[in-house]
């Protein structure tokens, strides 16, 4: 086949593909009509379809889309398209064919969040994204970095590493678990910014309970006392819906592996545009680049057939709807925890303001290691939770159901509980 001809026909099956996933979510979503987001929370019907969608195990429930979560089949034909023509002839049909697609996802990806096109760039995950600022902010010995104890460890352990390189200093401040309301979050940061602080780093949902934070609030208040704002937001997008205005953020680093459903190994930095210039890129880049925001991709060669079906998991999600989504993961959270948090010893660390938690909950029980918890879940139910452990303040399991959760896989979570409240975890 002549390489024209080759170019054609690949590009036409890959734009097929991506229709028949279109029609296939557009009849389910038909379904519903005009019904209203929490009314198609509780569709079974619709979330079955949802769940067909997906190729997990079935003799496996998976309450642990927090770490990473698997791609609907739609996403992984693509994935597997993509890597078969990569394999026809990696040097010429990456630059002629795939790298013109891969914008595409980049515009898709910066409509969804809400930005330019010339403000996000492709990473392999958020904490890529992040150390690319975190190491490349411009910062000197005895600048503040602010940040909470709940904060990833790995960027914890990242701007630990500047101390030690840089001097700098990182102020870690704990705030109650769950909070009484989201102003106490913002109190408790603008009380710890001193003249030294230079930047505020902060969850948009946090890795431990599923915190949700007031990001737009907190980054304005940076603002005022001249703080730049970094948001992790790798349980953020994808998983509620939101907008980059509504953030006011400078910096934002989010994997779409976990609530966007693309393949392992995707994610994407923000970076206000007029900040671009004065970050420094992870790996070099020519000085030609240095207000550009692809300056940040540079590193050398990549699994680029990963980034191609990015457009698919945004197709798969909008047929989904941001909004009955987000319906459907409150939906799960808040059916376990109404189940579980009247048992003995059970402590639910969500509060019931929906505003402070989507799909992402945590519990414990008290004097029960919650590892010992995780093991139980796993040995004799089969469920798969995460635990989650901040020094000095608190231990517990992390719970994130997906859309492909049934109703009676939580429920069946939430008897385990149970049982492990009333009987213990040793059996």
């Amino acid at each position: 086949m002549r390489r024209r001809a080759f170019l054609g026909a690949a590009g036409g099956a890959l734009t097929a593909l991506g229709a028949n996933a279109e029609a296939r979510i557009e009849r389910a979503v038909a379904r519903l009509g005009g019904a209203a987001a929490q009314d198609a929370a509780r569709d079974e019907d619709f979330w079955f379809r949802v769940r067909e969608a997906f190729t997990i195990d079935r003799n496996h429930i998976n309450l642990n889309s927090g770490s990473v979560s698997p791609a609907p089949a739609s996403v992984q034909r693509a994935m597997q398209q993509y890597w078969d023509i990569t394999n026809m002839g990696p040097s010429l049909y990456v630059d002629e064919l795939l790298g013109p697609r891969v914008e595409v996802a980049r515009r898709r990806l910066a409509d969804a969040f809400g930005c330019g096109t010339d403000e996000i760039a492709f990473t392999r995950n958020a904490s890529e994204a992040m150390e690319i600022v975190q190491f490349g902010i411009p910062l000197q010995p005895g600048d503040e970095v602010l940040t909470t104890t709940q904060d990833y460890p790995r960027m914890l352990m990242t701007f630990r590493q500047r101390e030690r390189r840089d001097g700098i200093v990182l102020r870690t401040v704990p705030y109650p678990t769950p909070p009484e309301d989201l102003s106490e979050l913002t109190h408790i940061l603008e009380r710890a910014i001193t003249p030294r602080t230079k930047l505020l780093l902060i969850c948009h949902t946090t890795f431990t309970t599923g915190q949700i934070f007031p990001v737009g609030e907190i980054c304005r208040m940076a603002r005022r006392h001249g703080v730049e704002t970094l948001v992790d937001g790798a349980h953020g997008f994808a998983h509620f819906p939101f907008t980059r205005d509504e953030l006011d953020c400078d910096y934002y680093g989010t994997s779409l592996h976990k609530w966007l459903f693309a393949p392992v190994g995707t994610g994407f930095l923000y970076v206000r545009k007029e900040k671009i210039p004065g970050v420094w890129p992870l790996m070099s880049a020519p000085a030609s680049q240095d207000d550009d925001i692809r300056k940040f991709e540079q590193i050398g060669t990549n699994p680029i057939a990963v980034r191609g079906p990015i457009t698919e998991a945004l197709t798969f999600h909008d047929g989904l709807g941001p909004e009955r989504k987000a319906e459907r993961l409150v939906h799960l959270r808040r059916r376990w925890a109404e189940a579980v948090k009247e048992l003995p010893g059970v402590q639910v660390l969500n509060p019931p303001d929906i505003r402070q938690a989507c799909g992402i909950g945590a519990m414990r029980i008290e004097g029960v290691d919650s590892g010992d918890l995780t093991d139980f879940l796993e040995r004799k139910y089969r469920v798969h939770v995460r635990p989650r452990f901040v020094r000095g303040e608190f231990d517990c399991i992390r719970v994130s159901p997906s859309v492909f959760t049934t109703l009676e896989e939580v429920d069946l979570f939430a008897a385990a509980i149970e049982d492990a409240a009333r009987n213990g975890v040793s059996g």
